[in-house]
């Protein structure tokens, strides 16, 4: 008894002892509102921000779902926010702060006294820069006991005139230290390195050093303890030489370095293609973001397929070029990223065609080069070019940049050869500053262009005219008007799609029509179509960056079907029709033809007892005039509204016209969307949508009248990836 006394004081007192050295939460800015805190001014709003706001870059390096964020709606509001009174009672005021870094504007201030003893800033003052919030704190040991408040400042309005805090705390606890440009040194002898990635953890600026010499900067969410992923950087082509990756800053306790891990396979690549959000027949990178399809082209007998790679990230950044390649348009190789950001900037959109003349001087041993035209957007941002003779290995043009900058920020080369006039034709994204408008912020409007260019060579670039009204991504094409070669139109498009036909002289385009609507649905754009492919096959094939997340995967967006264009006739003139590629069809695993009928409500589900998870569904139907049609494709809706001729896909209307009374119906049901065609093609609705992981059902009613299936077929796909 009197032995176990003494022990027992001693944990009790131990226990004592580390409570009082828990943390004190003075704010983590989870609720709807800021509670007792006092706010002036419109700076705050009305309580945290939940993450990035409108407008603004994307903002990390935050806890939980809310922040102080004082970005509201621009930088312009100013104000402050200010706590209750609360007592000294650790060494150290700990938190997270980042925006703008200018002393007495933003910041936050720690008061004792009614006087300002501590303050700090978020790091930006010059354009650029990132919305990272990092860790801070101050030693407060010597103003134990007593009582304290903690003013947020905002007084400052122009460029980074907002300031971010999150997790404010006292604590005993002092935080590992930043180290500054940590160093981990590898002799490359496999193929990859293995990176561990941290979604949402502060963006690193990470150089990548070959022989000492600096060869690319990137930004990477470095996992400074257990990774949600592994990227992986081809170095193969450094075999034998000593590559090194430095980043700006990391805690001295993280492992985000020396877990990088040399190795001839990609880490945790067991389920490569069978994760559960890949697209089973929609292509996507094997890891990381992807957006933008990039210099398609058909060359040496594969499609080659370029696009928007972050080969390190879940979002946006660090653009490079991916590249993949498909004999059949189905089945896609993955080649590794063939654009790597440089000192011009990184790797934005472009194009490619095969030079079959050498026009520019790049092939070599009789072999045509495949020459990428491409936008460096860095400051300035200027198009560029780089080629090869081979399909694998690209070699940037010495002479770049090809086309220096118009505006900041003008790009996207699309280039085709034009036959009669014998040059290149290069159209070009370039917007203005309008001053007759004014945005939201009171700043002149954007009047957006697509210049034309001409050139004999790929190298020299000279503007030939413009076209008003067309926002990024240009893509510019001929086409047979129903099919007729002797009655051809010249369409130019844009990023969102939207299109106009006209006339081309070889240096102007004149349009015929007004811009018209392209696709009908959501999260398709920046649209491209394939050059050089062969005239016996005489398709225009496109693919969109088809924008539907893969929340929890290693990889995100996709890549829309490949879709054949075509210009029909209609009442209102020539007009752009979308269809999947008929190679599609060697996908079908099993098939299910209901046969000929007339539904109507009540009847019987023609496809019950049908189970799958990828479908390719078709319907020719006439229907009555108050009839609406309703496929259920594994939970998610495709109806047709016959009284308003409408399609309606998840609940997204979308007009389609009845052609001859009929209505023709396609759909294509992937894992993480939907692609649905009607009118004969004229009505395309992409839909970025996950199905029902439990339901794997289809099914077809009719409500109102009746509807005549002259054609019902549904047919269960295979993954392209196997």
């Amino acid at each position: 008894m009197n032995k176990l006394l003494p022990s027992l004081l001693a944990v009790t007192l131990a226990a004592l002892s580390a409570r009082a050295a828990d943390d004190v939460i003075l704010a983590d800015f989870e609720g709807k509102d800021y509670g007792n805190w006092k706010t002036t001014g419109e700076a705050f709003g009305s309580g945290p921000a939940q993450g990035t706001l409108p407008r603004q870059m994307k903002v990390s390096g935050y806890l939980g779902h809310g922040l102080v964020n004082s970005f509201h709606g621009s930088d312009k509001p100013t104000g402050t926010l200010t706590s209750p009174e609360f007592k000294i009672e650790r060494h150290y005021v700990r938190f997270l702060i980042g925006g703008g870094g200018w002393p007495d504007k933003t910041c936050m201030n720690l008061l004792v006294d009614g006087k300002v003893v501590r303050s700090a800033t978020g790091p930006n003052v010059k354009p650029g820069g990132s919305e990272v919030l990092e860790p801070m704190l101050w030693d407060v040991s010597e103003f134990a006991g007593k009582t304290a408040r903690i003013q947020i400042v905002d007084n400052a309005t122009g460029g980074w005139g907002h300031i971010n805090v999150d997790h404010i705390a006292l604590s005993d606890k002092k935080p590992p230290k930043l180290l500054a440009n940590p160093k981990h040194e590898f002799k490359i002898g496999k193929r990859y390195l293995n990176i561990p990635i941290k979604n949402g953890a502060p963006k690193r600026k990470v150089s990548v050093f070959v022989d000492g010499k600096p060869d690319v900067v990137l930004d990477i969410e470095l996992a400074d303890a257990k990774p949600d992923w592994w990227a992986f950087m081809e170095v193969s082509a450094w075999r034998g030489r000593a590559v090194a990756l430095q980043a700006d800053k990391l805690p001295e306790d993280s492992a985000a370095l020396t877990q990088i891990e040399p190795s001839d396979e990609i880490k945790c690549a067991e389920d490569l293609y069978r994760e559960p959000l890949r697209s089973q027949f929609h292509f996507s990178s094997k890891r990381g973001w992807n957006n933008d399809p990039n210099g398609m082209v058909f060359y040496r007998g594969e499609y080659h397929l370029f696009y928007q790679h972050n080969p390190y990230g879940w979002p946006w950044g660090n653009m490079h070029w991916g590249h993949a390649v498909s004999r059949d348009l189905v089945h896609w190789q993955e080649l590794g990223d063939k654009l790597a950001p440089d000192e011009m900037g990184p790797m934005f959109s472009g194009s490619a065609v095969v030079d079959w003349k050498n026009t520019s001087g790049l092939g070599k041993d009789g072999q045509p080069p495949q020459v990428l035209i491409y936008t460096a957007a860095g400051h300035p941002t200027v198009q560029c070019i780089a080629s090869s003779t081979d399909g694998r290995i690209f070699t940037k043009f010495s002479g770049n940049p090809v086309v220096k900058e118009f505006t900041p920020g003008n790009r996207d080369p699309k280039v085709i050869w034009h036959e009669p006039a014998q040059k290149w034709v290069m159209t070009l994204y370039v917007g203005f500053p309008d001053p007759a408008k004014k945005d939201a912020k009171g700043k002149p409007a954007r009047r957006d262009t697509i210049h034309f260019l001409g050139s004999p060579d790929l190298k020299n670039w000279t503007v030939m005219s413009q076209t008003e009204g067309f926002y990024e991504c240009p893509d510019f094409f001929e086409l047979a008007v129903d099919g007729d070669a002797n009655k051809k139109k010249w369409v130019l498009t844009a990023a969102s799609s939207d299109y106009a036909i006209g006339t081309f002289d070889g240096a102007k385009f004149t349009p015929d029509t007004e811009k018209l609507k392209g696709h009908r649905g959501r999260g398709f754009y920046a649209a491209q179509t394939f050059s050089d492919i062969p005239a016996k096959d005489g398709r225009r094939i496109q693919i969109g960056w088809l924008q539907a997340p893969s929340p929890g995967m290693p990889f995100n967006q996709a890549m829309s079907l490949p879709l054949e264009l075509k210009l029909i006739s209609t009442a209102e003139g020539p007009r752009l029709t979308w269809t999947p590629v008929r190679e599609l069809q060697k996908l079908r695993a099993k098939s299910h033809r209901p046969g000929t009928r007339t539904l109507k409500e009540g009847d019987t589900n023609p496809f019950a007892g049908v189970s799958g998870e990828l479908f390719e569904v078709h319907a020719d139907f006439t229907p009555s005039a108050d009839t609406a049609i309703t496929f259920n494709v594994r939970g998610v809706e495709i109806a047709y509204d016959a009284a308003k001729q409408e399609l309606i896909v998840n609940h997204h209307r979308a007009p389609a016209p009845l052609r001859n009374g009929r209505q023709r119906l396609i759909i294509y049901a992937d894992r993480t969307a939907l692609e649905v065609f009607a009118s004969d093609g004229l009505t395309y609705v992409p839909m970025p949508v996950i199905p029902k992981a439990d339901d794997r059902s289809l099914g077809l009613s009719v409500k109102g009248g009746a509807a005549q299936f002259s054609a019902l077929e549904a047919h269960e796909l295979r993954s392209a990836w196997k």
